[in-house]
């Protein structure tokens, strides 16, 4: 076994399928998976070393669904349906210890179940519909900060949270960012669309000496040494080709796209992003970093087809659904270069079979989910 975990052994969480498997093994595995799927529309394509991720301590999120009574709160995840603790009536399954998570997520813990306490949180009830606090998730930065969103069915319990708060600052004083989410719906989704800022605005992602801000609904990747190999790899890529012009869609807070800004070759790079929030985060970075021919717009796919024509070199991170219509634009587009991070490298094949004038030429396999199935590939493709 990789790592010891005593709740996969005890039955009590099975997140982690491939534990029991040793992690060379694990990663032996995704890269003959990878090459299985890409290879027949990749053919050539130079494979680099995959990047390792550390086995333990490497996610900076934690998603815990919250269960039990606000007395004795539970945070975790759902108890399995035919588990042992299902059959005793427990509604979810304590992993305040996940091995995945960091030190400092691990450590929160307790701080925060204390303050579900003090405030009087009751936890949501699937079964029967009441209660507030669904769940809680944490992000750690890689200087120690961290930000705590609470999702809730509806406000009840603001003016609660608000006068505890002071307790919860003090006792965790890395708080850098707290929110309330509101997702008052019945149904299977983490959070919802309105958020309640309490304290600060965001949480800096420090990343390759680049400070990436994260908002509360901001994405980043959850395995923080990973995604600096991916950041760094494209980076070097896009050196290597010496573009004018970079486009990088799917930018998010600017990962790819700041950092392709800092290339010596330094191309003039535009970012793509519908979310206004990340376009800004962005704009911060760009601006303390004097990355003065880095600029980044909100929009979507009708301001991606206007700045396509004027691109050397496209950056694209998809969801795991892919580029779909993209892929159709970037075939028929004068760009000489694409990189394409995917989470997902079904629909990465199929994207590429979209685009056979655009022949990947290198790629690497990144362990962005060590002990699952998941994980990270990138490839540099150049137009024939």
């Amino acid at each position: 076994m990789s790592l010891s975990c005593h709740h996969f052994d005890a039955g009590r969480c099975g997140s982690c399928a491939l534990l029991p498997t040793p992690y060379a093994d694990q990663l032996a595995a995704k890269q003959v998976q990878v090459r299985g799927l890409l290879d027949p529309v990749a053919a050539g394509v130079e494979w680099l070393e995959p990047v390792r991720s550390a086995e333990s301590g490497f996610r900076n999120k934690a998603k815990m669904v919250v269960t039990g009574t606000s007395a004795e709160p539970v945070l975790g995840i759902l108890a399995p349906a035919g588990s042992e603790a299902a059959a005793a009536g427990q509604a979810g399954i304590d992993l305040r210890d996940c091995a995945l998570h960091t030190p400092g997520l691990v450590a929160a813990m307790e701080v925060l179940a204390a303050f579900i306490t003090r405030a009087d949180l009751a936890p949501y009830d699937l079964a029967t519909r009441r209660g507030e606090l669904k769940h809680v998730i944490v992000t750690e930065s890689p200087d120690g900060e961290m930000m705590v969103r609470f999702v809730l069915r509806s406000q009840e319990p603001v003016a609660r949270i608000r006068k505890h708060l002071p307790w919860l600052l003090e006792a965790l004083p890395m708080l850098a960012v707290v929110s309330l989410n509101l997702q008052p719906e019945h149904k299977a989704v983490l959070e919802g669309e309105q958020e309640i800022v309490l304290h600060g605005t965001t949480l800096t992602m420090r990343v390759n000496g680049l400070p990436l801000h994260l908002r509360p609904q901001g994405f980043f990747q959850t395995n923080t040494a990973v995604a600096a190999a991916l950041y760094a790899q494209a980076a070097e890529w896009i050196d290597a080709v010496a573009p004018a012009r970079v486009l990088d869609l799917y930018c998010g807070v600017g990962g790819f796209a700041l950092h392709a800004a800092r290339c010596a070759s330094s191309p003039t790079v535009t970012g793509v992003e519908i979310s206004a929030d990340a376009v800004a985060a962005a704009r911060r970075t760009a601006g303390e970093m004097g990355l003065d021919d880095a600029r980044f717009e909100a929009g979507d796919a009708t301001a991606v087809e206007a700045l396509l024509p004027g691109a050397d070199l496209v950056v694209v991170n998809p969801p795991r659904r892919g580029i779909g219509d993209l892929a159709a634009a970037l075939e028929a587009s004068s760009a000489r270069d694409v990189i394409y991070s995917s989470c997902n490298a079904v629909t990465l094949a199929r994207d590429l079979e979209r685009m056979p004038s655009l022949r990947p030429v290198r790629a690497r396999l990144l362990d962005m989910f060590p002990h699952t199935g998941h994980y990270e590939v990138v490839t540099h493709l150049t137009r024939r």
